[in-house]
């Protein structure tokens, strides 16, 4: 009897998802049930759909990428297929992409980023409109190269601070250690001082929790968008994914209320001594990306106030610190591998800097070309996004299709990087491919770590700073050894690539 009632509960539940999908799907535009009628469509028919809906809600994040790799594989740079009423379509040629992401009309995120809400709320990554415009101006000069300079210093000391942690945690060599929580910890202590203004001291271990909570809810989030029965709210609050989704959020949230707590408390104090001081003439200082946005809400309350100040705490906490822990993890990883790559940007290294131990300057961060190529070639196997995707408010004319508004355009930067057309032998690590003049317009909108147009990752700049003196501290103080291969590597596609496996590391101190 039990199991009849159980069969029956998942009878019913196949039953009403299907009509639910045939009345969402005929209520919509003609021209938008048509698409598969001239876009090449892995759902041509009803049937295909509901293969590909089962096959999707099926799909554990190690097998989003590969899943996707093969749809380009079977019908070529531009795919469309409907999932959930939805209908979709994967763009991956370099020109068509370059339409979409240099046209200010495709700029609104696609729908599955409405279920990132709770967590980061409308910060300046899920924003639109005249909201999302006024954000990116305010925030632009935060990230701007004359303010980028203020950052060497904390940038510095964090670097050399975990080169101290790597070399204990490894013993000198003589033991196998993963890096990727030491990179991650060292990553945020980085962000929250420079960004933020405001120590948190994470690679003494204050932070871990924050840290599990955003891996956490990253799988939520992705399991959500393939698993259709979950984009219901309610069904999403009472269900066990759901709880353990708002458990995390909660977390996240109260790290950043204390990040904010703590930016609060050192402005008072500094206002208080400036004024027993009575320091009339003392040289204005440069603000941080906090201080910006809460110097806005005690001048301007009516443009910005409590929740728009935590919403964008949020979002550059979580964007600025997890998406550069895990392309400097896959850059030492693949350096550990190519022995060859390693020495090389090690002697480039010292040819700026000799035998001096001194910090890493703005002038030599943009003296490292070879270590940026080494960076970049990472950043396309890798890409710390590894897709995203837009909602089209306006048709879309790519060059032999034109896309009805309410499609949903997906890029992946991951897929797209593999693309054979652009890339010779693509699967294989060449940094000698970014010192190649003629590649630069043979990349342009064929290579997207950052993404492009106007959408594009505003603190890319620093992120890319941040990358170089980490990994040219660790090659100045280190030799290190990747235990295993590329084929070692096992990623898997959530918000941001998720390391899966990774080959151990042994690092050895310079003599």
């Amino acid at each position: 009897m039990i199991d009849l009632n159980v069969y029956g509960v998942v009878l019913i539940s196949l039953v009403g998802l299907i009509s639910y999908a045939i009345w969402s799907r005929l209520r919509m535009p003609l021209e938008y049930r048509q698409i598969s009628s001239h876009v090449p469509s892995a759902t041509k028919t009803f049937w295909s759909e509901m293969q590909m809906l089962w096959k999707m809600a099926m799909l554990k994040p190690k097998d989003i990428l590969p899943f996707l790799l093969e749809l380009t594989r079977n019908y070529g740079s531009v795919v469309h297929f409907n999932f959930a009423s939805r209908s979709y379509v994967l763009l991956n040629n370099k020109d068509d992409l370059k339409i979409l992401l240099s046209s200010t009309q495709y700029i609104k995120k696609g729908p599955e980023y409405e279920m990132l809400k709770p967590w980061l709320n409308e910060g300046l990554l899920l924003s639109s409109g005249q909201k999302w415009h006024n954000r990116r101006k305010l925030l632009t000069n935060t990230f701007h190269f004359k303010t980028l300079g203020m950052y060497n210093l904390s940038i510095n000391k964090h670097s050399r601070k975990l080169v101290d942690k790597l070399l204990k945690a490894s013993t000198n060599g003589n033991k196998e250690i993963s890096i990727f929580e030491y990179i991650t910890l060292c990553s945020l202590d980085m962000i929250c001082e420079t960004i933020m203004g405001t120590e948190m001291n994470a690679q003494e271990g204050k932070s871990v929790e924050y840290v599990h909570s955003i891996k956490c809810a990253c799988k939520l989030v992705i399991e959500r968008i393939f698993k259709v029965w979950l984009w219901n709210d309610l069904i999403y609050r009472i269900s066990k994914s759901g709880q353990r989704f708002f458990k995390s959020t909660k977390v996240l949230h109260e790290f950043t209320d204390n990040v904010i707590k703590n930016k609060r408390a050192s402005l008072n104090k500094t206002i208080i001594e400036k004024v027993q001081s009575d320091s009339t003439f003392e040289k204005p200082q440069k603000k941080s990306f906090l201080d910006i946005l809460l110097n806005v809400l005690d001048e301007n309350p009516d443009q910005m106030n409590d929740k728009d100040i935590r919403e964008e705490v949020d979002t550059f906490l979580f964007e600025g610190h997890d998406t550069s822990s895990i392309s400097m993890t896959m850059t030492l990883v693949l350096l550990g591998i190519y022995q060859d790559v390693q020495d090389r940007a090690r002697d480039e290294l010292f040819d700026i800097f000799g035998d001096s131990e001194r910090d890493a300057t703005m002038e030599d961060l943009n003296s490292m070309q070879y270590l940026e190529a080494v960076i970049k070639e990472s950043l396309r196997l890798y890409p710390s996004v590894p897709g995203f995707s837009r909602e089209l408010e306006k048709p879309l004319s790519i060059n032999n299709y034109t896309l009805p508004p309410k499609t949903t355009v997906i890029v992946y930067p991951y897929v797209l990087h593999r693309n054979e057309d652009i890339y010779l032998n693509a699967e294989e690590f060449m940094p000698e491919r970014f010192l190649e003049e003629e590649n630069k317009e043979k990349f342009h909108f064929g290579y997207l770590p950052f993404s492009a147009g106007a959408r594009n990752c505003i603190g890319q700049k620093y992120a890319m700073n941040q990358m170089k003196t980490v990994i040219s501290t660790i090659l100045r103080n280190m030799k290190f050894k990747s235990l295993g291969n590329k084929d070692d590597i096992q990623v898997s596609a959530q918000l941001i690539l998720r390391i899966e496996s990774l080959p151990k590391m042994n690092f050895f101190k310079l003599k």
